[in-house]
């Protein structure tokens, strides 16, 4: 790593200071920002989106419930939710195509045996990379936005698309 106060370049990289002239390097190594979206993705925190407020089932609902309210609401996944309020799984149009279908009588079966349970989740003050290195780590298009335990909305994909169009038609 090169020192800019002595010009010695033989600093190992992520080094803290410099073997020449014991100047800090630390400050070297954070990332910067190349341009609005960036800048916007590593600063601005999911509550920027404006999470749609969560639409949830209780553990004990059942699929038919949950279609109607996904349809209903229209929206791609419905959050699971506790006794207590607090969420303990989700159920998307994804697990209807992937676990459900062809199931008989699927309507009246609990979304207990198909939802995921304890799902990723993110808080509104996390940043939108954060966000989206969960959605893209774990191939997730909705994630819901907790605190305390209680949802209190779901950012999807299309959330963060229409964020970014917005940041680059500004910029």
């Amino acid at each position: 790593m090169y020192c800019p106060a002595c010009g010695h370049d033989k600093n190992p990289p992520g080094t803290d200071q410099c073997a020449n002239c014991g100047l800090a390097l630390t400050h070297l190594d954070a990332p910067v920002a190349n341009g609005p979206v960036e800048a916007s993705l590593t600063s601005d925190p999911v509550s920027i989106l404006d999470p749609r407020p969560p639409i949830t089932v209780a553990l004990d609902a059942t699929l038919g419930d949950a279609m109607w309210q996904m349809t209903a609401g229209r929206t791609g996944a419905v959050l699971v939710t506790g006794p207590a309020g607090a969420l303990v799984g989700i159920l998307t149009e994804r697990d209807f195509l992937t676990k459900i279908a062809g199931e008989p009588g699927f309507a009246a079966l609990p979304v207990s045996r198909f939802m995921t349970s304890n799902p990723e989740t993110v808080a509104p003050t996390d940043v939108l990379a954060f966000a989206l290195g969960k959605m893209d780590a774990g191939g997730y298009r909705h994630l819901p936005v907790v605190e305390s335990g209680q949802p209190v909305g779901v950012i999807s994909v299309r959330d963060i698309l229409r964020h970014i169009t917005a940041v680059c038609s500004d910029g």
